[in-house]
């Protein structure tokens, strides 16, 4: 099964996520498919590709719950 979920980059303590489809089987930081956007806990930002977040979830990918919140906050904010 494919998931939308992050992947943590930045250094110790400096947390920085991207957004990435990636197979559900693979680790938290292992190569993924496509990055669709990204979220800096830190800064507040955050930046989604909603034309490819919605093209992976019609061929049938499933964000995490994570996913699922921020893009319901950027919607709406």
């Amino acid at each position: 099964m494919v998931k939308i979920r992050l992947t943590r980059m930045g250094r110790k303590k400096v947390p920085f996520y991207r957004i990435v489809v990636i197979d559900s089987k693979k680790a938290r930081d292992a190569e993924y498919i496509e990055k669709v956007g990204h979220y800096d806990p830190r800064k507040k930002e955050l930046k989604l590709n909603r034309d490819r977040i919605e093209y992976w979830i019609s061929k049938g990918a499933q964000p995490t719950n994570t996913v699922a919140k921020l893009m319901a906050k950027e919607k709406g904010g």
